[in-house]
């Protein structure tokens, strides 16, 4: 059995690390209240600017324009945004994200990954063309950074560079359950909106000064809603794995406090017993003295 001293110096450290994962927890749970309030704030205009989109395919099926259109290739070049973590610390958030986006990506393809952990797993593999300049981080959002990263991915796609663009991000199911979810980004992809009922009209809409002006500016808005969204989701799975990882590890580390606490006391009663034992028979020494 290990001695007092080092049980004791073993709590202490426990009770130190403790005290970080229950500052990691509340940090989390902030920042993940904040993050979810920005998305609600911001959901209203892109829900719009889906409907308006639906509305112009619903009207126009036959329009041909570069942003509907799938170009006829027998091997497009495809682009992934892929959305990491800096940090690590939030259990199988990044595996997750990284596993899906192999299973997804080619030799060929070409990466755009956001955060550190995804760059640094990826650019040890070389398993496709990652973007060396792309060093965007997921921490704390903003439409600024979406709408940067929205444009670079326009750029790459209207100049021929790529012809689809999907995005691979982690999205919240419930308030605790999150899944990795890769959507179609470009060409726009209708069977994977979320609010597509609301799209439909049955009036008829006129479009002015013409429909491909229109989608010509309603497009690229709606490309920085979807990257920004996903920027979101993502931030606010992060912190919720995180939160969890660390309820986990607090729970485990006051249930190692409390067996350590065992030992401690069994040992403390083990020496007293012991000095006891000792005076006793030191005393019967000195009697038969």
């Amino acid at each position: 059995m290990a001695n007092i001293r080092e049980i004791k110096t073993r709590m202490n450290s426990i009770e130190d690390t403790l005290k970080i994962t229950n500052a990691m927890y509340l940090i989390s749970s902030s920042k993940l209240k904040k993050a979810r309030k920005q998305l609600d704030a911001t959901t209203p205009y892109f829900e719009m600017l889906q409907a308006s989109l639906l509305d112009i395919m619903a009207h126009t099926p036959d329009l041909q324009h570069i942003f509907l259109n799938k170009r006829k290739k027998e091997h497009p070049k495809k682009g992934y945004l892929v959305m990491t973590a800096d940090r690590g610390l939030a259990g199988a958030y990044n595996h997750n994200i990284t596993k899906m986006a192999e299973e997804n990506i080619n030799e060929d393809d070409k990466l755009f990954v956001i955060g550190y952990m995804g760059r640094n797993y990826f650019g040890r593999r070389n398993a496709a063309q990652m973007d060396e300049d792309f060093f965007y981080t997921t921490q704390d959002p903003t439409i600024y950074r979406a709408r940067r990263i929205a444009e670079k991915l326009i750029e790459e796609y209207v100049s021929g560079e790529l012809d689809e663009v999907y995005i691979i991000y982690t999205k919240m199911i419930t308030s605790i359950t999150s899944e990795p979810t890769m959507i179609r980004v470009l060409p726009l992809n209708p069977d994977q909106y979320e609010f597509a009922g609301k799209g439909k009209r049955s009036h008829m809409t006129e479009f002015q000064p013409s429909v491909k002006a229109v989608l010509d500016r309603l497009a690229p808005n709606y490309i920085k809603g979807l990257v920004y969204g996903a920027m979101v989701e993502s931030f606010s799975s992060e912190l919720n794995a995180r939160m969890m990882a660390m309820e986990g590890a607090s729970k485990s580390a006051r249930e190692m406090i409390r067996s350590l606490g065992l030992m401690y006391n069994r040992a403390r009663q083990a020496a007293i017993t012991q000095e006891i034992t000792e005076v006793c028979a030191g005393a019967k020494s000195l009697k038969k003295e």
